[in-house]
């Protein structure tokens, strides 16, 4: 019986999560499987990639072919250098502890790396969430000075009413004095006219 290493598709529209499993290479792509080796999860960033490395080289130890996508995930996570590193002690090239230090080293490397790239994407998305904030902080600085600009010219239009109303006033007052000492001229010529 061929065994396939390879993905099993679950999760929903749109949003993909898939299952690492060793299954007979005849079975459905999301049918029947063997044994289930890990978890992937392409939608985060850097992706989640859970292996049982054990596993994975013991199914590759006994002939199982893993596919490109599947090959790229066990590369990642070591399970293609502990498949090597096996081989090399079954030949007496290595001991067992070299083997495994040789292992451990890859994965300290390999973890620093991807620590690394976590840290540069944290660093990358707080430094987009200050130019986003200085943005928002310039556009409200003019949306407020457009307001403010927008409000001093009805203050000036109203001083300027409230300027004519009170020279209106002052006419009328002015017009009001001048008709009433016309009022008292004419009554004075008619009292003068009477007593002549």
């Amino acid at each position: 019986m061929p065994v396939k290493i390879r993905l099993q598709r679950h999760g929903k529209k749109g949003k993909p999560f898939f299952w690492i499993v060793a299954a007979d290479a005849r079975a459905k792509r999301d049918g029947r499987f063997l044994e289930k080796l890990g978890i992937y999860n392409p939608t985060t960033n850097p992706a989640t990639i859970e292996l049982n490395v054990d596993n994975s080289v013991k199914w590759l130890q006994n002939g199982a072919q893993p596919t490109e996508t599947a090959r790229a995930i066990l590369s990642y996570k070591g399970a293609l250098l502990k498949n090597h590193l096996v081989g090399g002690v079954r030949k007496g090239a290595l001991t067992e502890e070299q083997a495994e230090e040789k292992f451990n080293a890859w994965v300290d490397e390999k973890a620093g790396k991807v620590d690394a790239k976590k840290e540069a994407l944290t660093k990358e998305q707080e430094a987009e969430k200050a130019k986003a904030l200085e943005a928002e902080k310039e556009a409200n600085a003019k949306r407020e000075a457009e307001a403010a600009a927008a409000a001093q010219p009805e203050v000036e239009e109203t001083t300027e009413v409230e300027e004519t109303t009170t020279e209106d006033a002052e006419a009328a007052a002015e017009n009001e004095s001048e008709d009433a000492s016309a009022e008292e001229a004419k009554d004075d010529e008619k009292q003068d006219q009477a007593g002549s």
